[in-house]
């Protein structure tokens, strides 16, 4: 398996993967001034949102690393990618500041640890050789996260409120980062299916 060709599609979906989880958490510094004109919410308040964001992120890569062991990474990948959307879609819609933090940083940095640690697994057990090359690319996906999400949150809340363009941003997520989980679960089918014969 390692060295099928199909390596570097998992390679793509995990840089993709990672690009547009990492993104919608980056897009909190784009909507942080029209969060606050809109709310009346504290800069700090809001901002803390994504502090809490990467605490959850570190506290719960242990909990899905541990289920990505016991049922390997397509159901976490997946589950993470969906409660990601769910979780940026609730947040705009979050009328105190509490719920914001809890929505924002817990749900939605919660459900990012599910994509970063079983792709980056999953990226090393596909590889004998070229092994760094793949963890690098898949670690830049996630790296240029800031440079692509952001100005499009910028270009989105011109011209809506910060509320529809979270609202947005959940409807990208889902629409690429389901398909991609997807992806991955039907190309281990397909080499699975290609050992058997």
């Amino acid at each position: 398996m390692e060295q099928s060709r199909y390596r570097w599609v998992i390679v793509a979906a995990g840089g993709t993967l990672g690009c547009v989880a990492i993104g919608s958490m980056f897009s909190l510094p784009v909507l942080l001034q029209p969060i606050v004109r809109d709310t009346g919410w504290s800069v700090a308040g809001v901002s803390s949102a994504m502090t809490i964001g990467f605490l959850a992120m570190a506290c719960c890569s242990m909990a899905w690393g541990t289920l990505s062991d016991r049922w390997g990474p397509r159901p976490v990948v997946l589950t993470g990618s969906a409660v990601l959307a769910v979780s940026l879609f609730l947040a705009s819609q979050a009328t105190s500041l509490l719920a914001f933090q809890f929505i924002f940083g817990v749900l939605v940095g919660g459900s990012i640890a599910a994509i970063f640690a079983p792709m980056m697994a999953t990226v090393t057990g596909w590889f004998d050789t070229h092994r760094s090359l793949a963890v690098s690319l898949v670690s830049a996906g996630m790296g240029i996260a800031p440079m692509t999400m952001a100005p499009l949150v910028a270009w989105l809340v011109s011209s809506h409120d910060w509320r529809t363009t979270m609202q947005i941003v959940a409807l990208i997520v889902a629409g690429i980062m389901i398909p991609v989980a997807l992806l991955v679960f039907a190309v281990v089918i397909v080499v699975i299916n290609n050992s058997m014969r």
